[in-house]
Protein backbone atom coordinates (compact mmCIF):
# COMPACT_ATOMS: atom_id res chain seq x y z
CA UNK A 1 0.00 0.00 0.00
CA UNK A 2 1.35 3.01 -1.41
CA UNK A 3 0.25 6.81 1.12
CA UNK A 4 0.78 9.81 0.01
CA UNK A 5 1.66 11.65 3.43
CA UNK A 6 0.87 13.84 4.51
CA UNK A 7 -2.46 12.24 4.60
CA UNK A 8 -6.10 13.89 5.39
CA UNK A 9 -8.60 12.02 7.42
CA UNK A 10 -12.49 13.03 7.41
CA UNK A 11 -14.27 13.87 11.04
CA UNK A 12 -16.28 12.61 13.16
CA UNK A 13 -19.11 10.64 11.50
CA UNK A 14 -21.35 10.89 14.44
CA UNK A 15 -22.13 14.29 14.38
CA UNK A 16 -22.74 14.44 10.36
CA UNK A 17 -25.12 11.21 11.16
CA UNK A 18 -26.73 13.52 13.60
CA UNK A 19 -26.85 16.29 10.96
CA UNK A 20 -29.22 14.05 8.97
CA UNK A 21 -31.78 13.41 11.75
CA UNK A 22 -30.27 10.07 12.72
CA UNK A 23 -30.86 9.78 16.76
CA UNK A 24 -27.41 7.48 17.80
CA UNK A 25 -28.96 7.79 21.11
CA UNK A 26 -29.01 3.87 21.93
CA UNK A 27 -26.30 1.45 22.46
CA UNK A 28 -24.82 0.46 18.95
CA UNK A 29 -24.23 4.92 18.21
CA UNK A 30 -23.65 5.14 14.96
CA UNK A 31 -23.16 1.29 14.33
CA UNK A 32 -27.07 0.90 14.51
CA UNK A 33 -27.43 2.84 11.51
CA UNK A 34 -25.84 0.02 9.69
CA UNK A 35 -29.08 -1.45 9.05
CA UNK A 36 -31.68 1.30 9.42
CA UNK A 37 -30.52 4.15 7.06
CA UNK A 38 -27.19 2.69 5.07
CA UNK A 39 -27.53 5.52 2.54
CA UNK A 40 -27.05 8.17 5.62
CA UNK A 41 -23.91 6.69 6.45
CA UNK A 42 -22.42 7.16 2.49
CA UNK A 43 -24.01 10.54 2.51
CA UNK A 44 -21.91 11.48 5.67
CA UNK A 45 -18.56 9.52 4.26
CA UNK A 46 -19.34 11.41 1.19
CA UNK A 47 -19.56 14.59 2.65
CA UNK A 48 -15.91 14.18 4.26
CA UNK A 49 -14.34 13.21 0.60
CA UNK A 50 -15.87 16.23 -0.55
CA UNK A 51 -14.36 18.11 2.03
CA UNK A 52 -10.86 16.78 0.83
CA UNK A 53 -10.43 14.37 2.94
CA UNK A 54 -7.87 10.70 1.56
CA UNK A 55 -9.11 8.71 3.93
CA UNK A 56 -12.36 7.43 5.17
CA UNK A 57 -12.61 5.69 8.88
CA UNK A 58 -15.72 3.50 8.59
CA UNK A 59 -18.87 3.34 10.56
CA UNK A 60 -17.66 -0.15 12.88
CA UNK A 61 -16.18 1.28 15.44
CA UNK A 62 -19.42 0.39 17.69
CA UNK A 63 -19.93 -2.64 15.65
CA UNK A 64 -18.89 -5.99 17.59
CA UNK A 65 -20.35 -9.30 17.61
CA UNK A 66 -21.39 -9.70 21.65
CA UNK A 67 -22.45 -6.24 20.81
CA UNK A 68 -24.87 -7.50 17.67
CA UNK A 69 -25.36 -10.84 19.29
CA UNK A 70 -26.94 -8.90 22.69
CA UNK A 71 -29.59 -7.38 21.25
CA UNK A 72 -30.73 -10.96 18.95
CA UNK A 73 -28.68 -10.82 15.83
CA UNK A 74 -26.79 -14.25 15.40
CA UNK A 75 -22.96 -14.27 14.74
CA UNK A 76 -23.63 -14.94 10.92
CA UNK A 77 -26.17 -11.60 10.54
CA UNK A 78 -23.72 -9.53 13.13
CA UNK A 79 -20.41 -10.52 10.83
CA UNK A 80 -22.61 -9.16 7.70
CA UNK A 81 -23.71 -5.96 9.65
CA UNK A 82 -19.44 -4.82 10.49
CA UNK A 83 -18.67 -5.77 7.03
CA UNK A 84 -21.52 -3.74 5.48
CA UNK A 85 -19.74 -0.49 7.52
CA UNK A 86 -17.13 -1.24 5.03
CA UNK A 87 -18.98 -1.87 1.93
CA UNK A 88 -20.83 1.45 2.34
CA UNK A 89 -17.59 3.25 2.60
CA UNK A 90 -16.40 1.62 -0.89
CA UNK A 91 -20.32 2.65 -2.18
CA UNK A 92 -19.19 6.15 -0.96
CA UNK A 93 -15.86 6.49 -2.53
CA UNK A 94 -17.08 4.87 -5.49
CA UNK A 95 -19.53 7.72 -6.12
CA UNK A 96 -16.97 10.04 -5.52
CA UNK A 97 -14.39 8.85 -8.22
CA UNK A 98 -17.82 8.40 -10.47
CA UNK A 99 -17.61 12.50 -10.12
CA UNK A 100 -13.79 13.25 -9.41
CA UNK A 101 -12.41 10.84 -12.04
CA UNK A 102 -9.14 12.31 -11.88
CA UNK A 103 -8.73 12.43 -8.11
CA UNK A 104 -6.67 10.32 -6.02
CA UNK A 105 -8.94 7.09 -5.46
CA UNK A 106 -9.25 7.60 -1.39
CA UNK A 107 -8.56 5.15 1.35
CA UNK A 108 -10.62 2.92 3.95
CA UNK A 109 -9.98 2.51 7.55
CA UNK A 110 -11.60 -0.26 9.04
CA UNK A 111 -12.77 1.54 12.34
CA UNK A 112 -11.57 -0.94 15.57
CA UNK A 113 -13.38 0.43 18.45
CA UNK A 114 -11.68 -0.67 22.43
CA UNK A 115 -13.64 -2.48 24.70
CA UNK A 116 -14.94 0.42 26.12
CA UNK A 117 -17.18 1.43 22.69
CA UNK A 118 -19.00 -2.27 23.56
CA UNK A 119 -19.68 -1.02 27.23
CA UNK A 120 -20.87 1.99 25.85
CA UNK A 121 -20.54 3.59 29.61
CA UNK A 122 -17.71 6.15 28.61
CA UNK A 123 -14.95 3.61 29.87
CA UNK A 124 -13.25 4.11 26.26
CA UNK A 125 -12.23 7.39 27.90
CA UNK A 126 -10.83 5.74 31.49
CA UNK A 127 -9.97 2.15 30.19
CA UNK A 128 -11.66 0.59 33.48
CA UNK A 129 -12.27 -2.41 32.42
CA UNK A 130 -11.31 -4.95 35.32
CA UNK A 131 -10.57 -7.48 32.17
CA UNK A 132 -7.56 -9.98 32.24
CA UNK A 133 -5.88 -10.00 28.99
CA UNK A 134 -7.41 -13.26 27.27
CA UNK A 135 -10.63 -11.76 27.76
CA UNK A 136 -9.88 -9.08 25.85
CA UNK A 137 -7.84 -10.61 23.38
CA UNK A 138 -11.36 -13.22 22.91
CA UNK A 139 -13.09 -9.88 22.47
CA UNK A 140 -10.98 -8.03 19.72
CA UNK A 141 -9.38 -10.91 17.98
CA UNK A 142 -12.74 -12.34 15.86
CA UNK A 143 -13.72 -8.65 14.54
CA UNK A 144 -10.01 -7.76 13.75
CA UNK A 145 -10.14 -10.87 11.51
CA UNK A 146 -13.15 -10.08 10.00
CA UNK A 147 -12.12 -6.51 8.60
CA UNK A 148 -8.69 -7.86 7.38
CA UNK A 149 -10.30 -9.80 4.82
CA UNK A 150 -12.62 -6.94 4.22
CA UNK A 151 -11.97 -4.71 1.20
CA UNK A 152 -10.66 -2.51 3.93
CA UNK A 153 -7.00 -0.63 3.17
CA UNK A 154 -6.07 -0.05 6.94
CA UNK A 155 -7.03 -1.31 10.42
CA UNK A 156 -7.71 1.43 12.74
CA UNK A 157 -7.64 1.04 15.96
CA UNK A 158 -8.78 3.72 17.68
CA UNK A 159 -9.52 5.87 21.24
CA UNK A 160 -7.59 3.08 23.09
CA UNK A 161 -7.58 3.81 26.63
CA UNK A 162 -5.33 1.00 28.01
CA UNK A 163 -1.88 -0.06 28.25
CA UNK A 164 -3.24 -3.69 28.67
CA UNK A 165 -5.44 -3.42 25.49
CA UNK A 166 -2.56 -1.64 23.74
CA UNK A 167 -0.32 -4.89 24.53
CA UNK A 168 -3.47 -7.32 23.36
CA UNK A 169 -3.94 -5.56 19.85
CA UNK A 170 -0.43 -6.29 19.29
CA UNK A 171 -0.61 -9.45 19.79
CA UNK A 172 -3.73 -9.75 17.17
CA UNK A 173 -2.38 -7.49 14.73
CA UNK A 174 0.65 -9.76 14.19
CA UNK A 175 -1.55 -12.03 13.25
CA UNK A 176 -3.12 -10.14 10.06
CA UNK A 177 -1.14 -8.46 7.14
CA UNK A 178 -3.04 -5.55 6.75
CA UNK A 179 -1.59 -2.35 7.32
CA UNK A 180 -3.23 -0.49 10.70
CA UNK A 181 -2.68 2.39 13.21
CA UNK A 182 -3.43 2.14 17.18
CA UNK A 183 -4.47 5.89 18.68
CA UNK A 184 -5.08 5.97 22.07
CA UNK A 185 -7.60 8.28 24.19
CA UNK A 186 -5.29 10.62 26.49
CA UNK A 187 -6.21 12.49 29.87
CA UNK A 188 -3.41 14.84 29.25
CA UNK A 189 -0.04 15.68 27.33
CA UNK A 190 1.96 12.95 28.36
CA UNK A 191 -0.77 10.21 29.40
CA UNK A 192 -2.98 8.13 27.63
CA UNK A 193 -6.68 7.58 29.63
CA UNK A 194 -5.74 4.76 31.80
CA UNK A 195 -2.68 6.67 33.21
CA UNK A 196 0.24 4.99 31.44
CA UNK A 197 2.76 7.55 29.64
CA UNK A 198 2.04 7.47 25.97
CA UNK A 199 5.93 6.71 24.93
CA UNK A 200 5.68 3.30 26.64
CA UNK A 201 2.62 2.51 24.93
CA UNK A 202 4.41 3.57 21.35
CA UNK A 203 7.31 1.50 22.12
CA UNK A 204 4.84 -1.37 22.37
CA UNK A 205 4.68 -0.36 18.65
CA UNK A 206 8.15 0.85 17.76
CA UNK A 207 8.79 -2.39 15.75
CA UNK A 208 5.78 -3.86 14.51
CA UNK A 209 5.45 -5.46 11.48
CA UNK A 210 2.27 -4.50 10.68
CA UNK A 211 1.24 -1.28 12.95
CA UNK A 212 2.64 1.75 10.81
CA UNK A 213 1.69 4.40 12.47
CA UNK A 214 0.88 5.47 16.13
CA UNK A 215 -1.22 8.39 17.51
CA UNK A 216 -4.10 10.10 19.65
CA UNK A 217 -7.24 10.60 18.62
CA UNK A 218 -10.88 11.81 20.58
CA UNK A 219 -8.69 13.56 22.74
CA UNK A 220 -8.49 17.57 23.41
CA UNK A 221 -6.56 19.21 20.50
CA UNK A 222 -4.84 21.48 23.49
CA UNK A 223 -3.00 18.44 24.23
CA UNK A 224 -1.76 16.95 20.13
CA UNK A 225 1.36 19.36 20.79
CA UNK A 226 2.69 18.18 23.52
CA UNK A 227 1.57 14.32 23.12
CA UNK A 228 3.19 14.19 19.54
CA UNK A 229 7.32 14.83 20.62
CA UNK A 230 6.16 12.27 23.80
CA UNK A 231 5.16 9.85 20.86
CA UNK A 232 7.99 10.54 18.94
CA UNK A 233 10.50 9.50 21.79
CA UNK A 234 9.80 6.14 21.20
CA UNK A 235 7.73 5.21 17.87
CA UNK A 236 10.95 4.87 15.88
CA UNK A 237 10.26 5.13 12.16
CA UNK A 238 6.52 4.71 12.29
CA UNK A 239 4.42 7.26 11.02
CA UNK A 240 2.21 9.76 13.98
CA UNK A 241 -1.50 9.95 13.16
CA UNK A 242 -3.82 12.52 14.95
CA UNK A 243 -7.49 13.54 15.01
CA UNK A 244 -8.41 15.03 18.09
CA UNK A 245 -12.03 15.71 19.32
CA UNK A 246 -12.91 19.00 19.40
CA UNK A 247 -12.35 19.57 22.95
CA UNK A 248 -15.93 18.78 23.85
CA UNK A 249 -17.35 16.75 27.44
CA UNK A 250 -18.64 13.28 26.49
CA UNK A 251 -21.66 12.97 28.91
CA UNK A 252 -22.27 8.77 28.66
CA UNK A 253 -25.64 8.46 30.03
CA UNK A 254 -27.58 10.76 27.44
CA UNK A 255 -24.08 9.97 24.52
CA UNK A 256 -23.98 13.57 23.73
CA UNK A 257 -21.55 16.53 23.50
CA UNK A 258 -21.53 19.29 25.28
CA UNK A 259 -18.82 22.37 25.25
CA UNK A 260 -17.93 22.47 21.74
CA UNK A 261 -14.80 24.46 21.65
CA UNK A 262 -13.61 26.79 18.87
CA UNK A 263 -12.85 25.27 15.96
CA UNK A 264 -11.92 27.61 13.73
CA UNK A 265 -7.91 27.60 14.20
CA UNK A 266 -8.17 24.18 12.28
CA UNK A 267 -5.57 25.31 9.76
CA UNK A 268 -3.49 26.51 12.59
CA UNK A 269 -3.57 23.53 14.60
CA UNK A 270 -2.94 21.45 11.37
CA UNK A 271 0.42 23.08 10.38
CA UNK A 272 1.41 23.45 13.99
CA UNK A 273 1.26 19.65 14.27
CA UNK A 274 2.70 18.78 10.91
CA UNK A 275 5.66 21.32 12.14
CA UNK A 276 5.86 18.77 15.00
CA UNK A 277 5.63 15.58 13.06
CA UNK A 278 2.41 14.31 12.73
CA UNK A 279 1.53 12.55 9.22
CA UNK A 280 -2.08 11.75 9.42
CA UNK A 281 -4.23 14.37 10.51
CA UNK A 282 -7.71 14.57 10.53
CA UNK A 283 -10.62 14.85 13.20
CA UNK A 284 -13.02 13.27 16.03
CA UNK A 285 -16.42 13.87 17.73
CA UNK A 286 -17.18 17.04 16.86
CA UNK A 287 -14.89 17.83 13.48
CA UNK A 288 -17.14 18.45 10.82
CA UNK A 289 -16.39 17.97 6.84
CA UNK A 290 -15.83 22.37 7.29
CA UNK A 291 -13.28 21.86 9.49
CA UNK A 292 -11.74 19.20 7.52
CA UNK A 293 -11.97 21.22 4.45
CA UNK A 294 -9.73 24.12 6.19
CA UNK A 295 -7.27 21.30 7.22
CA UNK A 296 -7.17 20.10 3.42
CA UNK A 297 -6.42 23.65 2.49
CA UNK A 298 -2.66 23.36 4.47
CA UNK A 299 -1.95 19.69 4.03
CA UNK A 300 -2.23 19.95 0.27
CA UNK A 301 -0.27 23.21 0.42
CA UNK A 302 2.39 20.76 2.59
CA UNK A 303 2.10 17.84 0.25
CA UNK A 304 3.15 20.49 -3.17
Amino acid sequence: MIINYPLLLDGGLSNELERQGCNLNQKLWSAKMLESHPEAIILAHLSYLESGAQCIITSSYQATLPGFMALGYDQRSASELILKSVQLAVEARDRYMSSNAHASKPLIAASIGPYGAYLANGSEYTGDYHLFHQELKDFHEPRIHLLAHSQANILACETIPSFLECKVLSEILEEVSTPAWVSFSCKDGKHISDGTPIAECAAVFAHHPTVFAIGVNCTSPEFISELIPSIRTQAGSKKIVVYPNSGAVYHAESKTWSGLADVSSCELMAKEWMDLGADVIGGCCGIGPEQIKAMSKILSTRAS
